[in-house]
């Protein structure tokens, strides 16, 4: 029983000083050079109670982590996120808006020309839809080799008066990075960066990632009810907008590209089950896929072949049918415009 205790113990004092190490590396108030020296000192601190528990001692290393972590919690506690930091270009502007009866006006739509991954011709446009013309729903699953890890975006079309639908709207659950500030997935998991929901013209958010930054992108037509596609929509755009009075941070789990809009759904769907594929985002499509979400009649792995419009979208990174032009041959559209009744 003592050895049991002991190694507890041990395993409690590493895993404090490894958690306080990474939140003073990525959310100490410093610059880089003081927070490497504020982890190395906490891991340190670390180091020494687990050698002194090594040595026999129990109670004064399990005391000295004790008040060392209760600080640092409240510390931890206290961070607030922002929302009126130096942002970069990309998630300058949330997906704000509001209805004006049967209309929907977004603020911002993002309508950048990208020229390299981090290189673009900046520009945001005030839209307006009809919600009346909603008629599609559109997964974009983009992956970049890493096996279950994608990043997701949601596409809304609506049709003209012909009803053939021509005008898509993507919106984007993303890192809100300040400007010159890189990525970290650890970082996520310590506060590092706020939550963005993101609205983008399809030739932006589609073709930076499969023309600019070589990712797989996937696309899936999701059938989900009239009323409900709509709620989703409305939905978005609310959280947007509250994310722009009321910042989040972004986490790498529990507030991301999938669980957000997870969390938003379950709202509009009752009894909407858990599933370690809404971690997994590149998993996500087989969710759809088994709660009937995705093209009846078509295996999942026929609407995978299918739906991948990489070259496609390569192929037609000038056409301004951009967005018909890769819907070609993905199941659930017939010729890239026609939605199947």
């Amino acid at each position: 029983m003592s050895l049991l205790l002991d190694l507890a113990l041990r395993l409690v004092l590493l895993a404090c000083s490894l958690w306080g190490g990474l939140a003073l590396l990525h959310r100490f108030p410093a610059g880089i050079s003081l927070r490497r020296l504020s982890a190395l000192a906490w891991l340190l601190l670390g180091g020494l109670c687990l050698v002194w528990h090594w040595q026999g001692a129990r109670l004064w290393p399990t005391l000295v982590m004790a008040v060392s972590m209760a600080l640092l919690l409240g510390w931890w506690r206290r961070l607030a996120p922002a929302s009126d930091l130096a942002w970069a270009d990309d998630v300058a502007y949330l997906a704000t808006g509001h209805r004006q009866g049967e209309r929907l006006v977004l603020d911002h739509v993002r309508c950048f020309d990208w020229l390299s991954r981090d290189e673009a011709k900046v520009a945001w446009e005030r839209r307006e839809y009809d919600l009346r013309r909603l008629a599609s729903l559109d997964l974009f699953v983009s992956g970049w080799g890493r096996p279950g890890i994608a990043h997701v975006l949601l596409s809304f079309g609506f049709a003209d008066e012909q009803g053939r639908i021509d005008d898509f709207v993507a919106f984007s659950v993303e890192v809100r990075r300040e400007r010159d500030e890189p990525f970290s997935e650890i970082g996520g998991f310590f506060k590092r960066f706020e939550l963005a929901i993101i609205a983008a013209d399809e030739r932006d958010a589609v073709r930076l990632r499969s023309n600019v930054r070589g990712e797989t992108v996937t696309l899936y037509r999701v059938l989900l009810g009239q009323h409900e596609r709509r709620e989703l929509l409305l939905a978005l755009v609310e959280q947007a907008s509250r994310l722009e009075r009321e910042p989040r941070f972004y986490h790498t789990i529990t507030a991301n590209c999938t669980t957000l809009v997870y969390a938003l759904m379950r709202r509009i769907i009752e009894g909407l089950p858990l599933d370690h594929r809404l971690l997994l985002s590149g998993l996500l499509p087989g969710y759809v896929f088994d709660h009937g979400g995705l093209v009846p009649g078509v295996s999942l792995g026929e609407l995978k072949r299918c739906g991948d419009i990489t070259q496609r979208a390569v192929a037609a990174h000038d056409d301004p049918d951009f967005s018909r032009r890769i819907r070609e041959g993905v199941p659930g559209w017939f010729d890239g415009s026609d939605p199947l009744a």
